[in-house]
């Protein structure tokens, strides 16, 4: 299923249930005091953050999302019943826009619930008029409207590590052998479009789409890419041994992290050279010490060898459980 970044939709609260008039009928008393019970509040809607990041996908040939209405009041005093509520559920790091209101909501936290809209209150039945002055109330009122508008959801994806590098660095690739992701594969640039996402012993790792030379100003996927990349914890800066020259290969992601924004700079790294099948050991360990002055946490990879899959896998897990 294609990622889905932004969803345009409509949605609408439940209306309020009307008030009604009834009187109170007893044995030899056929005409008693008014009893007329109060309508049901509509339905309120929601959203709720869920681990799912497809789930946008799904939704959107769903243009419209609508609460229960409340019931209207009964008789002998006794309300109506309440609207159900409407829980629209969003992938993690959803940013919700009322379009009339401007008011936005950031879903940032699992099972995170936030109001959009309100139901409409239940309308009053006779026995709320009655009064010293007001014997034999015949008044109510109907139910209150609920709230609607028109929405717009972007994406912030929240992920526990994002895969960077320059285009046919190895990402999808390695994605799709340690969470058996099934991500686009090509040997041309920017086979990934959009992100996607896999999950390793519960952490989630989202292949992101290459960068290039000046993407920060929109060249290539530019914001598209960079706007993916806020929220994750860990950056796994994927670099092929395919560069004969891996230095200039790290500086040029991270020239275009610290362009866009200074703080993705900052975020905690570990490189990864990949491709290592392409090359002999001593280029391997040169590759290691060009690299060691910008980054501690040096890994390899060949996807072509299990151990080697696995050695990383468990090394990217150990450092995700920190």
């Amino acid at each position: 299923m294609a990622f889905v970044d932004e969803l345009q939709f409509h949605a609408k609260a439940g209306n309020g249930g009307g008030g009604v008039v009834r009187w109170l009928h007893e044995k030899f008393k056929e005409y008693g005091g008014a009893a007329g019970g109060n309508g049901g509040a509509g339905g309120d809607v929601y959203v709720r953050a869920v681990r799912d990041i497809n789930i946008l996908a799904r939704h959107k040939a769903k243009k419209e999302f609508v609460a229960g209405n409340g019931d209207a009041g009964q008789n002998r005093s006794r309300q109506g019943k309440a609207g159900d509520d409407l829980y629209i559920d969003l992938p993690i790091g959803s940013i919700i826009t009322n379009h009339a209101t401007g008011r936005v909501v950031e879903l940032v936290e699992d099972a995170q619930i936030s109001k959009i809209l309100h139901g409409g209150h239940g309308g009053l039945g006779n026995e709320y008029f009655k009064a010293s002055t007001n014997i034999r109330p015949e008044q109510s009122t109907p139910g209150a409207e609920g709230e609607e508008a028109d929405f717009t959801v972007e994406i912030n994806l929240i992920a526990d590590a994002g895969l960077i590098g320059l285009p046919n660095a190895g990402k999808s690739s390695l994605l799709n052998v340690l969470t058996n992701a099934h991500a686009k594969v090509g040997s041309y640039a920017f086979t990934t479009l959009d992100p996607n996402l896999g999950a390793i012993h519960g952490f989630i790792l989202a292949d992101i789409p290459g960068l290039i030379e000046g993407a920060s100003e929109g060249k290539g996927l530019g914001h598209k890419f960079l706007k993916h990349v806020k929220r994750t914890k860990i950056l796994l800066h994927l670099i092929s041994l395919e560069n004969e020259d891996v230095v200039s290969a790290y500086k040029i992601i991270r020239d275009e992290l610290k362009k866009y924004d200074e703080t993705l700079s900052e975020k905690d790294e570990i490189i990864i050279l990949t491709k290592t099948d392409m090359v002999d050991k001593k280029a391997l360990v040169k590759a290691k010490k060009d690299l060691k002055q910008y980054c501690k946490k040096i890994l390899s990879v060949t996807i072509l060898d299990d151990d080697s899959v696995k050695k990383l896998s468990e090394e990217i897990t150990k450092k995700l459980q920190k």
